[in-house]
């Protein structure tokens, strides 16, 4: 760690409360003695499983959802993701929201885990891996949660993902984190008889 470009905190003020977020600005000074007010969002942290199966007849299909975004306006399609809450463990909740979003159960490995942005967010987004899954119950859905499950092959989300339907960035970074452990990782799609 580069310690010799390290900001000193000062003042800390929060001036944005949400259910989902804070927003805090912090006076810092630079190594030179340069000071700013800055904005930092606290999050809490995310996950997202990838949610991997073979299917008769399709091959591999990743298990993904299909749900309206407020912030967008419209239905995106996206792995099964959500926030780790307060006392719980990243893979607590990702066993949570992939039961929760699909119904389903599964074994999971974590492939990789990141500050969505740097700049100004505090939190980690964290991916796993999901196979030898089993459907287990129906849906257990937030009270305004909508979700529909889709079973898509890997090649169309390849193909697709960062547009149309697809349009989710975090998505997109879950994806490269597949495409990354599927080449460290080979045998977890091989050939099925």
């Amino acid at each position: 760690m580069k310690d010799y470009m390290m900001w000193r905190d000062g003042e800390r003020k929060r001036i944005l409360s949400t259910p989902i977020f804070s927003v805090d600005k912090i006076e810092r000074t630079s190594p030179e003695g340069k000071k700013g007010d800055f904005i930092v969002m606290e999050n809490p942290d995310w996950v997202s499983v990838i949610p991997l199966m073979w299917k008769e007849g399709e091959g591999y299909v990743f298990i993904m959802v299909d749900q309206y975004r407020h912030g967008l306006g419209r239905v995106t399609r996206e792995f099964p993701a959500g926030l780790v809450d307060e006392g719980e463990d990243e893979e607590s909740a990702a066993r949570r929201e992939l039961l929760e979003e699909t119904g389903m159960t599964g074994d999971l490995v974590k492939i990789a885990s990141f500050n969505p942005n740097p700049a100004f967010m505090t939190n980690r987004q964290t991916f796993f891996l999901s196979t030898n899954l089993k459907k287990v119950s129906g849906q257990k859905l937030d009270e305004f949660e909508e979700i529909e499950v889709s079973y898509v092959p890997v090649s169309q989300v390849i193909e697709e993902m960062g547009s149309g339907i697809y349009d989710n960035g975090i998505m997109m970074a879950a994806l490269g984190a597949f495409l990354r452990y599927r080449t460290l990782h080979p045998e977890i799609m091989e050939e099925k008889e």
